[in-house]
């Protein structure tokens, strides 16, 4: 099954620092990644296809068009989106998502289809 956006919240929270084990303590270590983020990490043949998202036209822009490759995304599972820690601008009830491909868009944040994860990310002090 899959994740709601919840869920992957919740699952950060509580990963340890090497992001391999669910602890029983809050430890805020990891969080979701930012659409931002999340754009700026896609690749293409193992390299960054220097992605750009513009907020206010709720677009991501790259010098080439990324695809479902690791070890961003698992190309032997049927997740093709991953949850980011936004909410939606224009509805609360959702986040956004990125898509293999590149795509950003919104959804409900109860949904938890199998084909719908997340990554983690860390601050690197």
């Amino acid at each position: 099954s899959g994740t709601t956006w919840h869920e992957a919240m919740d699952i950060c929270r509580y990963l340890s620092e090497d992001g391999t084990k669910i602890m029983n303590e809050v430890q805020d270590i990891w969080r979701l990644p930012t659409v931002d983020e999340a754009v700026k990490s896609m690749m293409l043949h193992g390299e960054n296809v220097n992605g750009i998202w513009y907020s206010d036209d709720q677009k991501a822009v790259y010098d080439k068009k990324p695809d479902k490759e690791s070890p961003l995304w698992d190309v032997h599972s049927q997740v093709i989106y991953y949850w980011t820690c936004e909410t939606a601008i224009d509805n609360e009830d959702r986040a956004y998502i990125i898509v293999y491909h590149g795509g950003v868009n919104s959804k409900m944040k109860i949904d938890g289809q199998s084909y719908l994860s997340f990554r983690a990310v860390k601050n690197i002090d």
